[in-house]
């Protein structure tokens, strides 16, 4: 007999896992493959862009990253008018993809971690659980406690360290929907954050990312992906 309702739905999971397993076997290969197929491109063709349909998709993976108590404290410009990418182009060491990419990604870091932040999570994570605010001020007042004891320079980095995972997310799916991408940090991000206004929103340039289709004239995707061998890589102790 099923004690309880938990107990239910914990024996419904387990019944589905095999099929789960089975029917998810070839995504994940599939998976394996795109990220063999992907690499860092060189030069876009400018001509192809990507679908509204696709970038949604991309925006979508980008929000579900995650992050250190689920904070989200960063922001993703993107840079469409040609004028301002010429300029970050200067900034970026002339490098072709700012411009020549479908799209052009600029993921910050907010500079400073505000208990209005911590709040506003609070209050969004209160309101799609279903419960009172109140529930969570423990969470809430431990989160700023631990923040409070960080400098403003490892506020900052802490939070570089976000864009990074949401990079990711980006890029993987990139590959799935088979849109090239290459990140980028080769720039200057005192010049960004100037181009851009960043500093006035409380906001840093930590990584870049051109977005698009490769050029037939780029003779990088027919190189080999170098890659180290897994026992390289991994250390079981």
């Amino acid at each position: 007999m099923v004690a309880n309702k938990y107990d239910k739905e914990e024996l419904t999971t387990r019944v589905h896992i095999p099929f789960i397993a089975k029917q998810n076997k070839n995504e994940i290969m599939g998976f394996i493959e795109n990220q063999k197929w992907r690499y860092a491109t060189k030069k876009f063709d400018a001509s192809k862009k990507i679908s509204s349909t696709d970038l949604e998709k991309i925006k979508e993976s980008i929000n579900l990253a995650a992050t250190s108590y689920g904070l989200q404290l960063f922001k993703v410009i993107i840079v469409e008018n040609p004028e301002t990418r010429e300029t970050l182009k200067q900034h970026s060491w002339g490098q072709s993809q700012i411009t020549e990419a479908s799209h052009l990604m600029v993921f910050c870091n907010f500079n400073s971690v505000k208990s209005e932040h911590i709040d506003s999570y609070l209050k969004l994570k209160a309101k799609l659980i279903g419960k009172e605010e109140s529930a969570f001020k423990g969470y809430g007042d431990f989160i700023k406690s631990k923040t409070a004891e960080m400098t403003p320079d490892q506020t900052s980095e802490w939070n570089a360290k976000q864009t990074y995972i949401a990079l990711g997310n980006a890029m993987a799916m990139c590959a799935e929907l088979k849109i090239d991408t290459c990140p980028l940090e080769g720039f200057s991000p005192v010049e960004y954050n100037s181009t851009l206004g960043l500093h006035k929103i409380g906001l840093e340039a930590t990584v870049v990312l051109t977005l698009g289709y490769r050029s037939v004239e780029d003779k990088t995707q027919h190189a080999p992906k170098i890659r180290k061998n897994l026992k390289d890589i991994f250390e079981v102790l």
